[in-house]
């Protein structure tokens, strides 16, 4: 059945590929990201392949902008029924040297954003009976990362959130998910890679079992699965894509 969903950070990386595939899929997707020209482009490469896609330039730790955003879609594409939290923010301080205006934005844009967007789209959710919230967290929210306590904090609290929504609301027909990749190919990663901040791909993949790196596409597949009609006893997961490397 074709619905309605939502992809945040769709602009670019992990998000792109969530929104293209759940497009290919028949949903309509609305593509938002805080930059407004890479949705667009996003939104476009939908509908060229025969899709329907609409953009917006959205701040997900605003909070009149969340609300807004998803009255938009409503108004536009219908009561939005699938969800997929792909926006974030990710980078490398020493704990002692994180400084709390640093410690709130990762809070504000990984958590807080987060929260803001599911608990925008669950009236429209409860509503229709049907849900299907993916949230993608990461695997240093499982297990911690050097370097990086502020994002690993909002990460493993992105995950804890997930699994109270499930329970909250598995008997309105709405499930909540959440998966957390390992190293992914992305523009972020290959960002990371040239200022010095992570280690070359040869190095990276010593650390996977599968002695590679993912790609985009890979994630943008569990998702799809999971906001799928056979996914319906799927709730509260915690689904890794990561190679092997967390088991």
């Amino acid at each position: 059945m074709r619905r309605t969903a939502v992809v945040t950070g769709g602009g670019s990386g992990l998000g792109k590929a969530i929104s293209i595939k759940l497009a290919a899929d028949g949903h309509a997707v609305a593509v938002m990201d805080v930059n407004g020209e890479a949705a667009e482009k996003v939104a476009a490469e939908i509908q060229a392949a025969g899709g329907r896609g609409l953009a917006l330039g959205v701040d997900v730790s605003d909070e009149a902008a969340v609300d807004s955003a998803f009255a938009t879609v409503r108004d536009a594409l219908g009561p939005a029924q699938i969800l997929v939290t792909s926006a974030a923010i990710a980078g490398f301080t020493r704990f002692d040297k994180i400084t709390l205006d640093e410690w709130n934005r990762y809070l504000a844009i990984n958590l807080t954003g987060t929260f803001l967007c599911i608990r925008a789209v669950l009236p429209e959710m409860v509503d229709a009976g049907w849900g299907r919230i993916i949230t993608i967290s990461s695997a240093a929210g499982q297990q911690g990362a050097p370097r990086q306590g502020h994002y690993s904090a909002t990460k493993g609290g992105v995950i804890a959130m997930t699994k109270t929504v499930a329970l909250d609301y598995a008997r309105k027909g709405i499930t909540a998910n959440t998966v957390p990749p390992f190293v992914i190919d992305s523009p972020m990663l290959r960002q990371q890679q040239a200022e010095g901040k992570l280690p070359g791909t040869e190095v990276l993949t010593q650390a996977i079992p599968a002695g590679r790196l993912g790609a985009g596409e890979e994630v943008a597949a569990v998702c799809s699965f999971l906001c799928s009609e056979q996914a319906g006893y799927v709730n509260g997961q915690v689904i890794g894509v990561n190679g092997g490397a967390v088991v």
